[in-house]
């Protein structure tokens, strides 16, 4: 069962104003699980947070698009994704899960749905472990489309997933920031040696977003932003932004959007980074091609 019975239903209006443009780049819809059924695999039974919802978020926030990311309690059935971004009047492009096994032509009528991405998940505690060369395959298959592939870890994976990052093809978006621990400080070896493989592979993007995850002293996850700033200040072309809304597996609190959203100066905090951040970046990744 999932830890609370739904999202923040009244986040507080955020005090910062997102520039015209702005994209919340990672979000998610589940079901409703009357309409989209969750996997039966799942590791989670999350609640209802249809697109409905989000998009009237998105509206509150101040945000004018979405990048809605394939959850894993949907599994490789995108179908709920693929109805959010068809009825979102172009203002949602997505990132799907799909199976090993899938055709081209697969691909392209999810590439003509808004989709842009695959995303490889690496936690224990969501899916099941799938070796390498299964997820280098897909990659290889989406590579023609133009799309990347979002990788989702942990800070203590670094040392094993870098080789397999180094093998993909496409350019690569990494989730939360790969969850820093924020107790060792930004000088520590670990979060430096991220940074240096960031420095090393110039098709890496990063998602400054997760700190309600990351955080060890809670909202409004003051211990998150060295970190998160550190990467917008070195690597300003390559970061993007989202909510997490809504906010699945969270068992110690449910984070309030607008607190989320006030953190956005605090991560970037020039106009011209902002802008970057929510706008000429994930445009380039989700509405060029």
């Amino acid at each position: 069962m999932a830890d609370f019975d739904s999202y923040c239903l009244n986040p507080s209006k955020p005090k910062f104003t997102p520039p015209p443009g702005a994209v919340d780049a990672h979000c998610h819809v589940f079901g409703p699980q009357a309409k989209f059924p969750f996997a039966p695999e799942r590791k989670y039974t999350p609640y209802d947070a249809p697109k409905e919802a989000l998009f009237k978020l998105r509206d509150f926030l101040g945000f004018s698009r979405n990048v809605i990311v394939q959850a894993s309690c949907h599994g490789t059935d995108n179908t709920a994704t693929i109805d959010a971004m068809v009825i979102s009047n172009g203002k949602a492009r997505g990132v799907a899960v799909v199976k090993a096994s899938i055709d081209v032509g697969e691909l392209k009528e999810m590439d003509k749905a808004g989709m842009r991405g695959v995303r490889f998940n690496f936690l224990p505690r969501l899916v099941d472990a799938t070796p390498h060369e299964v997820f280098l395959g897909v990659a290889r298959k989406i590579e023609p489309l133009g799309w990347h592939t979002v990788v989702y870890f942990e800070a203590p994976s670094l040392p094993t997933i870098t080789p397999f990052l180094k093998a993909l093809p496409t350019t690569i978006v990494l989730d939360h920031m790969s969850i820093p621990d924020v107790s060792k400080g930004v000088d520590h070896a670990d979060f430096q040696a991220y940074l240096k493989l960031l420095d090393e592979n110039k098709k890496i993007y990063v998602k400054v977003t997760g700190p309600e995850r990351i955080s060890k002293k809670g909202p409004p996850y003051d211990d998150v932003v060295p970190y998160a700033r550190a990467i917008a200040e070195r690597f300003p072309d390559r970061i993007l932004w989202g909510t997490d809304w809504p906010h699945p597996n969270m068992t110690t609190h449910m984070p309030d959007d607008g607190v989320l959203t006030d953190m956005i100066p605090k991560f970037a905090p020039t106009a011209e980074l902002q802008r970057k951040l929510l706008v000429d970046n994930p445009m380039r990744l989700y509405w060029s091609n």
